[in-house]
């Protein structure tokens, strides 16, 4: 057995506070493990404050050492150098009795980003390889939200080497991971692929980590250890802090060892005033063995909502549907949009699809929108969702409201950047894109937010993507769209096509999947907006047929009309040949277009219902 696990058999380890804290106090304006080769001399003071508190253990400056975190700093290059410094760098602050343990980040936060679990893999391989060889007494994985990545990087390690090693989960909710999972559940898989010690690290402070370990059992094969943040976070005159609350910190870290904690240590905001506390209340204390576990009673009881008759995905699959495009308007005076949702009404059109502030232009609230249509018809709303607009706290509460109202269907898209917009200067958001905010609605729908808690009763969300034809490789569209399918997308909605040869290429490109694709069919409304379509919009071309025939009537509104029309009838002869879905982009509230389209695309399927898939 290694000396560090021989250690905390019969004793209370006191592990070191943030680093990250200090150097940002001090003025720090990059990342903090550069300073390993630029500012040596810097964390190595910071160590040495640290043990000189009464550490018994402390953690090598390479928490977001990897290739990923470092790529923005233009280190990337140097991830093995950074983690040899930070080794020799904590062992010459160290004395003979300290351990140093070398860490390892989570890279997954709340939301989960592009990286697959094997990209990760790699990049903390390399981590992990470069630590152990350069001498550490055992490695620290920390702030892992994502349990599937620990369980990973715990594993990885494992079978490669024999040493101890520290894994520590981080939890928004007090009970649970952001996936549902119970964290003394979670605790115990991570037992179970090798880790020696097991617990939390930041997010919450000392009350809350409390609470947390109250409901945690103490592992027959495994310690506990607990590293809480200072407090939650507070900001002052524009700047992120936390409380100065040493002395608190010390008293519950007492409690925290009567839950069973062995090794106790500091997170964010966290200071050797905060660790000389800890080591002041945990002196002669001896860990114990057996503890009253306060069970969970409350279920995470959730009502199964019963869904909207209407399911576009399920209905496209089984007969020829349509959902028309009609935007917002961009003022009050709202008569003529709902006059036109109206009509679509009358005319049985399966949904009224919402944009969400559409080419970054501020128009009226889908949201609000689709509320009042809801009250007024009997059309559904498809609301469209962008990633732009919203935080993921904005985005959750934006779910939860549709849901309430009733909104099932929704379009989950990243959105245009605000530049292309009218407010340029607007900021973007996109916390998450279109994939991660399907993953979002899929969680609940099965009644979890992103904490891992229960919303008591599931969202029914039917969730469509976006698929663009108009790229120079439409197989590489095609695997973009497949990873949304396995993200959980149900359906898709393309943008506007104009030739029947694209059209057949769409079909051909994912005739192997099985999920309905709506083809989008915009009218053209006139010569000039053919030019522009033409000419301005990415991937959209004309046939220098078209272009000359519009040409041919510029002027003649009425002329444009029937041609527009024409040749739009002859996309959707097209589309039912090989799709159900037909999506009508209204262009410019002229909703006479759609009507007439709409109008004819049942009367050539009503009498076929058999419509190739």
């Amino acid at each position: 057995m290694s000396r560090l696990l021989e250690t905390l058999k019969h004793n209370v380890l006191v592990a070191d506070g943030a680093m990250g804290t200090i150097l940002y106090s001090e003025g720090l304006d990059t990342c903090p493990e550069s300073y390993n080769l630029t500012h040596p001399e810097k964390v190595e003071r910071i160590h040495k404050s640290y043990v000189d508190a009464g550490a018994n253990v402390i953690q090598t400056n390479t928490y977001g050492a990897n290739f990923e975190k470092l790529k923005p700093f233009g280190l990337e290059h140097k991830v093995k150098a950074i983690h040899e410094a930070a080794v020799a760098i904590a062992k010459r602050a160290a004395n003979e009795d300290t351990f140093v343990l070398g860490t390892v980040g989570g890279f997954r936060g709340v939301q989960q980003g592009e990286l697959s679990l094997s990209a990760i893999q790699y990049h903390t391989e390399i981590q992990i390889d470069t630590l152990v060889s350069s001498g550490v007494d055992g490695l620290l994985f920390e702030t892992y939200y994502d349990l599937k990545e620990l369980l990973g990087a715990v594993t990885l390690a494992r079978k490669k080497y024999d040493i101890p090693i520290i894994a520590q989960l981080t939890a928004s909710n007090t009970n649970y991971l952001i996936d549902g999972t119970l964290i003394n559940d979670a605790l115990s898989q991570v037992i179970e692929v090798g880790a020696n010690i097991v617990g939390l690290n930041c997010h919450h402070g000392p009350h809350h980590m409390k609470n947390t370990f109250s409901h945690i059992e103490i592992p027959d094969h495994a310690y506990l250890s607990c590293y809480p943040n200072a407090s939650l976070l507070d900001i002052d005159h524009n700047h992120f802090k936390y409380s100065e609350n040493a002395e608190y910190f010390g008293n519950i870290a007492e409690q925290l060892i009567e839950e069973g904690v062995r090794l106790i240590g500091g997170c964010c905001g966290t200071t050797p005033e905060h660790i000389r506390k800890i080591k002041d209340a945990v002196t002669g204390l001896k860990p114990i063995t057996d503890k009253k576990v306060i069970p969970i009673h409350k279920k995470r009881e959730r009502t199964k909502k019963e869904p909207h008759s209407l399911n576009l995905a399920e209905r496209a699959k089984k007969q020829p549907t349509i959902i028309v495009e009609l935007d917002t308007p961009k003022h009050l005076d709202t008569k003529r949009f709902f006059e036109n949702v109206k009509a679509l009404d009358d005319a049985k059109i399966d949904a009224v699809t919402l944009a969400d502030n559409s080419l970054a232009t501020v128009r009226v609230s889908n949201i609000a929108a689709a509320s009042l249509i809801k009250q007024r018809f009997d059309i559904e709303p498809l609301v469209h969702i962008t990633c732009r607009d919203r935080n993921l706290i904005g985005l959750q509460s934006h779910l939860l409201g549709l849901s309430l109202l009733g909104i099932n269907e929704i379009l989950a898209i990243t959105g245009d950047p605000s530049k292309i917009g009218h407010l340029p200067g607007a900021t973007n958001v996109y916390d998450v894109n279109s994939k991660g905010l399907t993953e979002l609605a899929l969680k609940f729908n099965e009644g979890i937010n992103t904490d891992g808690d229960a919303l008591k009763a599931e969202t029914n969300f039917n969730i469509a993507g976006g698929f663009d034809p108009h790229v120079r490789n439409i197989n590489a569209a095609v695997r973009k769209m497949e990873t949304k399918i396995e993200s959980g997308m149900h359906y898709f909605i393309t943008q506007p096509v104009f030739t029947k040869e694209k059209i057949i290429e769409i079909y051909e490109a994912t005739k192997h999947l099985d999920v309905p694709i709506f083809i989008g069919v915009m009218p053209i409304t006139s010569y000039k907006n053919a030019q522009f379509l033409h000419n301005e919009v990415p991937g959209i071309k004309m046939s220098d047929d078209v272009l000359a025939q519009f040409k041919a009537v510029a002027g003649d509104r009425e002329a444009t009309y029937q041609l527009s029309v024409s040749l739009c009838k002859s996309l959707i002869d097209t589309v039912h040949q090989y799709f159900n879905g037909l999506y009508l982009i209204t262009p410019f509230e002229r909703v006479d277009y759609s009507l007439e389209l709409a109008a004819y695309s049942k009367s050539i399927t009503d009498n076929n219902q058999e419509v190739i898939l």
